[in-house]
């Protein structure tokens, strides 16, 4: 019978690890599996924990000690079993953005065309929405799966979008929350083990990552994007989990809604073939890279034209009626509507990102606290994408709710953040960069 670990003698001391780290010391993997194990089970208190977290931001972490660092997360908990399925498993992961939906439209069209993609998402924080939210805004959908449910509907449908099990990676879920509220979420390392370590944990064979880059992003400089990129590709390499990465832009929203139950809406005519061109293009190019990571390139047919024919809205409908979901329900109606008029006459130049993802949260679509509700009507839809021309006082942005008291807060949200020019803006690409 194996030792409790509550009462197992430590075989370091925090402290020490706590003064090699901040001295800029490399620690032996055994240290880190003993740190990570330890304060998982409570043997390290958050006060060192913070205080080692703080000496990565400052020394950073070796490429080994990631490695290891991110294997004793990997190792806190389960890892699911994904193998013996009759399709090639692939999964992909978001920096969050503002208005994106692509997984809602991702999941469906990659099970389309032939592979099991498990989707495990997460929800909103801040001005960044989350995939299980706007999930939550179709009656009946529920969010939590076991494995075995997991892999009966990925054998039958194709495609899941669930949340976490809370077995994968439980010493992230302590650690993110610590982060939280030490100033230390921006490290570079801290970020790529919380995300990779959760998808390690959850058994696919091969990962696509979406990394935002802009306003409305979580990274802001292509620099520190790229080197987020590389060090979450090679992250999954080493770990045996196929994986590539795409930076995309996030200066402007995507697609034309922000918020939980106008961006489903959104999502379910962007599979029926009526999305808006740039939601499109995101789309299909993440699919094309996911389907080659899967091996099903050369044979699977083409996601956009498999996107643009609507074939792919069968997949969503049995995914979320597998989900306990009704995909004939009507979607949560705002109590309340206020609109914003376009402030000149001439071409729509530029729609910030994060004031747009701020006035969303101000609405009610988002939340501050992970455990604030959230509100499926609530949010914003634009009638006007960036390089479009636009009328003076004609309807721009409008704005849901259910709480009327919530739109002066909201439009003060969106000052400065729209420009109309005489001229058209300059192209933009879409995505920037393919990271393998």
């Amino acid at each position: 019978m194996s030792a409790d670990p509550r009462t197992t003698p430590a075989a370091y001391d925090a402290v020490d690890l706590i003064r090699a780290k901040r001295d800029g010391g490399a620690l032996p993997a055994d240290a880190i599996a003993w740190l990570v194990d330890a304060y998982t089970h409570g043997r390290v208190a958050d006060e060192q924990m913070s205080a080692f977290l703080m000496a990565v931001c400052w020394r950073g972490l070796t490429a080994d000690e990631l490695d290891h660092w991110t294997a004793a997360m990997v190792a806190s908990g389960e890892r699911a079993d994904l193998g013996g399925l009759p399709r090639p498993t692939v999964d992909k992961h978001s920096t969050g953005g503002v208005g994106d939906k692509v997984s809602l439209v991702l999941t469906p069209l990659v099970a389309a065309c032939g592979a099991a993609v498990p989707q495990a998402a997460g929800r909103g924080l801040g001005h960044t929405g989350g995939t299980l939210d706007k999930m939550e805004a179709i009656p009946g959908w529920r969010a939590d799966l076991d494995t075995g449910r997991m892999r009966e509907i990925l054998t039958d449908v194709g495609g899941v979008i669930c949340a976490a099990g809370p077995r994968l990676a439980p010493a992230d879920r302590r650690l993110y929350a610590l982060r939280d509220v030490t100033a230390t979420v921006e490290s570079i390392p801290l970020i790529a083990s919380s995300i990779m370590s959760k998808k390690i944990a959850e058994g696919t064979s091969s990962l696509v990552l979406d990394v935002k880059v802009g306003t409305g992003a979580f990274m802001t400089s292509m620099d520190d994007a790229h080197e987020l990129a590389r060090t979450m590709v090679r992250l999954g390499d080493r770990a045996g989990v196929r994986t590539q990465a795409l930076l995309t832009a996030m200066d402007t929203p995507l697609g034309r809604t922000a918020g939980n139950g106008p961006e489903v809406a959104e999502a379910v005519a962007t599979l029926r073939g009526a999305g808006p061109a740039d939601l499109v293009e995101i789309t299909v190019a993440l699919a094309r890279v996911m389907l080659d990571l899967a091996g099903l390139g050369p044979v699977a047919p083409d996601p956009a034209e498999l996107l643009a024919s609507g074939a792919a809205f069968k997949v969503w409908r049995a995914m979320v009626a597998a989900q306990g979901g009704d995909p004939d329900a009507a979607l949560p109606v705002p109590a309340f509507t206020r609109v914003v008029p376009a402030p000149a006459s001439g071409y729509l130049s530029r729609l910030e990102a994060r004031a747009v993802g701020v006035a969303a949260w101000r609405l009610g679509a988002g939340r501050a606290r992970k455990e604030d509700p959230v509100s499926a009507a609530a949010g914003l839809r634009w009638f006007a994408g960036v390089g479009e021309r636009v009328r003076a006082g004609e309807p721009l942005i409008e704005l849901y709710s259910d709480d009327e008291s919530t739109f002066p807060r909201a439009i003060e949200a969106l000052a400065g953040a729209v420009a109309v020019t005489a001229e058209p803006p300059a192209f933009a690409p879409l995505v920037l960069a393919h990271i393998r």
